[in-house]
């Protein structure tokens, strides 16, 4: 399985490759702003939007008493607009904007994980898409077909695999250094800190600096993943077990 790495917005790129950087920003986004038709302040009543990507439709959890609920049983239109947190910082890839609409649509109840509260999944059903850079005109966007933004092959998108990478270093740093220990045979205590990069479906880089230096090694897994259950496990099985 190969992952799209290009930015691009031409009208002359491909429907997949629209898809995927569309599918890749509703990973990734830096902003959500959600505007709901009849609602003055969807978010009254929630710290935030609790967004997700559900097989290209975006998801939101929130409690039942509050108007993103209520709007959600209203089937109520709204629009969803994301600014891009793809790549580094300052890079052009963040002037690119997601505006998806459709209607909200109750899809059933969660227990949250931090505090046991049954929870409302919220979803957006889409009925439109549209790649844009900021601060261009009309002639800068681009429609993105739905079939292909809904496509499995977008599952393991580029900005999946960004947060994914994030998300590990940030908060899992003491069992990659406990994994590059076990691995490489050198002292817990010698490994000063770990860094995931460039994670595909079929391998990951790992950096990490002991007191003698720095080193890199690339991890091939067994197989390339086809789902974001299947990438978990060749990460728990390639770096450590107790990673998720």
């Amino acid at each position: 399985m190969s992952v799209d790495r290009r930015i691009s917005l031409p009208g002359t790129a491909t429907p997949s490759a629209v898809a995927g950087t569309a599918r890749s920003i509703l990973a990734c986004p830096a902003e959500a702003n959600l505007v709901v038709d009849g609602v003055d302040d969807v978010l009254a009543g929630t710290d935030d939007l609790g967004m997700s990507d559900l097989g290209g439709e975006p998801t939101f959890s929130c409690l039942p008493d509050t108007p993103l609920a209520e709007a959600a049983r209203a089937r109520r239109s709204a629009l969803l607009t994301l600014t891009s947190a793809l790549g580094p910082a300052g890079s052009p890839e963040r002037d690119v904007t997601l505006t998806l609409s459709g209607r909200l649509e109750l899809r059933g109840h969660a227990d949250c994980d931090c505090c046991g509260e049954i929870r409302d999944v919220v979803a957006l059903d889409l009925n439109f898409a549209l790649l844009a850079r900021a601060g261009e005109d009309t002639s800068g966007q681009v429609r993105v077909p739905l079939d292909h933004f809904r496509s499995p092959a977008h599952l393991l998108n580029r900005g999946f695999l960004q947060r994914s990478v994030e998300h590990a270093n940030a908060c899992h740093q003491e069992e990659l250094r406990r994994a590059v220990s076990t691995t490489t045979g050198t002292r817990h205590a010698d490994v000063v800190g770990v860094t995931l990069t460039d994670l595909r479906p079929d391998q990951v880089e790992v950096q990490w600096v002991e007191r003698d230096g720095s080193h890199a090694h690339v991890c091939s897994f067994p197989y390339p993943a086809r789902t974001t259950e299947e990438l978990g496990e060749l990460l728990r099985g390639t770096l450590h077990a107790g990673l998720c």
